[in-house]
């Protein structure tokens, strides 16, 4: 299992369009790609311009094909501009 961990730092005042963006890219992910197998999105309760990303795809070329995808290429181009701040980190997971 191929496992990415997303954090987002997003300007103030982009907050709850990212949020809702953000949502429907998980769900899309979900049921649009079989071999993306999880995608949780996740908000800081204390500051709730920091997000955090767990996505699990079935190998590297898995996600590979989700960042090549449609729906991630335009949701990419819509938060763009939102984004103060984002680490991608790509691990393999060992052991659930």
């Amino acid at each position: 299992m191929y496992v990415v961990l997303v954090d987002f730092e997003i300007k103030p005042e982009f907050v709850k369009p990212f949020k809702e963006a953000m949502l429907l890219q998980a769900t899309t992910s979900l049921k649009q790609e079989e071999d993306c197998t999880h995608f949780d999105v996740c908000q800081a309760p204390d500051e709730p311009h920091k997000f955090f990303l767990y996505e699990c795809y079935t190998d590297a070329s898995a996600f590979d094909t989700h960042l090549q995808s449609d729906h991630f290429l335009a949701f990419d181009q819509i938060i763009s501009n939102w984004i103060a701040h984002k680490e991608v980190r790509c691990l393999e997971l060992i052991s659930s």
